[in-house]
């Protein structure tokens, strides 16, 4: 069944099951130590220097709030986001040079090579587009030695793609590993976006920068595959907590409904405006229309905390309870779903 809803742009919205691809997730690499706890023998360490005492826990290399903690009163908070997972090697040569191989996790075309380092905070990277349930997700694979493929190339699940390796800022021979991403993709107009809100940091990367790319929860989903072989992102994601809501105005270039339309949970026609839910990660879980008109990005719900809301938000949202809002980074983030409107 399809329609256009009336007075939004021409999206087609189908709510019928589409075909596509199943998921068939297989690791990138041999290391399937996530399948026995994970832990130190799965994810590489991070360094840290935390009130002077340094060490090196594992726990850094996985998804989500895992880096730089602050102290507050209300206990240590995670502040940094991590959108996906390192997964250390398996194999070293006589110099101690990894030389794991990275293989494609599922079938899929590759969409994106970067073969300069010094260019992207993932150093040497590659961006391969599934189509799963007629919807595209980009896996994202980082800090690459060698890149094998080539932009265009289709590629098959377990297919090698590349060698692991440690290029990218702050990274050394010790702390090699394959930085392993799945995502959303945000806007086809995020190229302008960037040129706008970042005028003097060039992007080398198009469409496929990272800030374009929002991770899911990477290592949630290989578990939860694993039980249940028929998944799809749609019902991995229904699981997840809303964290905040924005409402954003009707526009034409508001993209996510047709690229994903499982988001996309009511229709109708005298809404004026979208509100999206949001998981801390800032993965969209669901759009809705609203019928009240809207002329720029506007919080309209955020999860009670103990703390400042930019502590839970990567510093999209400031504040608590009847003073949080969205900062500028988090308006400029929300604008780019609708950008250039």
């Amino acid at each position: 069944m399809r329609f256009v809803l009336r007075g939004f742009p021409a999206f087609i919205f189908v709510f019928a099951s589409v075909t596509g691809e199943a998921l068939d997730l297989g690791l990138p690499t041999d290391n399937d130590a996530i399948f026995r706890g994970g832990g130190a023998e799965f994810y590489q360490y991070i360094e840290r220097d935390y009130k002077g005492t340094k060490s090196t826990p594992w726990e850094g290399g996985q998804y989500g709030f895992v880096r730089n903690p602050v102290e507050t009163a209300a206990g240590i908070f995670y502040t940094r986001f991590h959108e996906g997972i390192d997964i250390k090697p398996m194999q070293r040569d006589a110099n101690g040079e990894p030389i794991d191989e990275v293989r494609a996790i599922s079938a899929g075309k590759v969409v994106y090579v970067n073969t300069i380092a010094s260019y992207s905070n993932y150093g040497r990277y590659i961006v391969v587009e599934h189509r799963w349930e007629g919807a595209p997700y980009y896996s994202l694979y980082g800090h690459l030695s060698s890149p094998l493929t080539r932009v265009g190339q289709s590629v098959q699940r377990g297919e090698k793609i590349a060698v692991m390796g440690y290029t990218g800022e702050g990274l050394n021979r010790e702390r090699a590993h394959l930085h392993l991403e799945i995502n959303l993709l945000l806007s086809r107009n995020f190229e302008a976006w960037h040129d706008a809100v970042y005028r003097n940091d060039p992007n080398h990367h198009g469409i496929f920068n990272g800030l374009n790319l929002q991770g899911i929860d990477v290592a949630k989903l290989y578990l939860a595959d694993r039980e249940n072989s028929s998944l799809t992102i749609p019902q991995f994601l229904a699981n997840e907590e809303t964290f905040y809501k924005v409402a954003l105005p009707k526009a034409r270039h508001f993209e996510l409904p047709g690229r994903y339309p499982w988001l996309v949970k009511s229709v109708n026609s005298s809404r004026q405006a979208w509100e999206v839910s949001f998981a801390r990660s800032g993965v969209p879980l669901k759009i809705e229309p609203i019928d009240r008109p809207v002329s720029q990005p506007e919080l309209t719900y955020v999860k009670r905390t103990e703390v400042d809301c930019s502590f839970y938000t990567r510093g999209e949202i400031a504040g608590r309870g009847a003073s949080a809002h969205l900062t500028e980074s988090g308006k400029a983030q929300m604008r780019l779903l609708t950008w250039p409107d």
